[in-house]
């Protein structure tokens, strides 16, 4: 396929994501389509940067010719006060994981974390509908950026009572208020970590949307022996694939979705938004199979 005129220079701003697999699975699919296409992790742990300073690479960004970045851990929050416009969904998120950048400097916002749960949760955990029962309650662990997503994206598919638990209870509170409004049809709580025990053995479903679990964050988001076997269980986390809590839950016989969905789901829709696109989900998930290095009924 011949390469068209058009060239992207693309970003990941986060903590300890060199490793991401977003960067080449934009970069390949993009390819297919014919586009000169470079995607960089610009990780701020492996940088000695915080989250504040983001603004200045925004800034930077603009200057050095960047089209987009896509935005994760801790920074989809706070990139909301950088930016000129943001899309409906975002601002009811109050999360950003896609930022534009205009050809004036402007910059734009988008959230495809949660379109990429949703998709992930068809392919992965088909027969978890809420005609089904199985979405009735749902705990959540986490309430960040992801957990806005996941948690948005839950209430969209059906869930009827949702527990939001995070170790910061204000800001559990917040986000179930806030969503609370939203979805009036539902019921939101924020929930303790000490309660898990009380509220775990109801729920049909687990989500961990907390950093835990990741390759810099090791462990297991709660205590593993509080899982029992009627609940399906999906984790944001895809470096590691298998989790401590979704090896646990496996090994429980639950149904899982490990975070390979999402990661995949989410880079599909934007890097549709980037290069205005029409990506091939299919050939996506193929190739972040092999990425992983495991079959693809297996990876995802």
């Amino acid at each position: 396929m011949s390469l068209r005129n058009e060239s992207y220079l693309v970003g990941l701003i986060g903590d300890g994501i060199t490793a991401s697999l977003t960067p080449p699975m934009h970069e390949a699919e993009a390819t297919h389509h014919g586009l000169h296409y470079l995607y960089r992790p610009i990780d701020l742990h492996a940088l000695e940067l915080h989250g504040d300073s983001l603004p200045a690479l925004l800034d930077a960004a603009h200057l050095l010719g960047f089209n987009a970045f896509n935005i994760t851990h801790p920074c989809k929050q706070s990139v909301l006060d950088y930016l000129d416009t943001i899309s409906p969904e975002a601002v009811a998120l109050g999360a950003v994981n896609t930022v534009l950048i205009n050809t004036d400097g402007t910059r734009h916002g988008e959230n495809t974390d949660y379109s990429g749960f949703l998709t992930g949760m068809k392919w992965g955990l088909p027969k978890v509908t809420a005609a089904s029962g199985r979405l009735h309650t749902v705990v959540q662990l986490g309430s960040g950026g992801a957990g806005s997503a996941t948690a948005y994206a839950l209430l969209k598919a059906g869930v009827r009572v949702l527990h939001l638990v995070d170790p910061d209870a204000a800001k559990a509170t917040e986000k179930a208020l806030d969503l609370q409004a939203l979805f009036p049809q539902a019921q939101v709580i924020a929930t303790a970590p000490q309660q898990l025990a009380n509220v775990l053995p109801q729920a049909q479903g687990l989500v961990n949307a907390s950093p835990i679990g990741m390759h810099v964050h090791p462990g297991a988001p709660l205590d593993l022996s509080l899982l029992h076997a009627n609940l399906w269980v999906a984790d944001v986390i895809y470096l590691p694939q298998e989790t401590p809590l979704i090896v646990a839950a496996r090994q429980l016989g639950c149904h899982v979705l490990p975070g390979g969905y999402m990661a995949v789901g989410q880079a599909v829709d934007a890097l549709a938004l980037i290069a205005d696109i029409t990506p091939n989900a299919h050939r996506m998930r193929e190739h972040f199979a092999t990425l992983v290095g495991s079959p693809i009924e297996n990876a995802i």
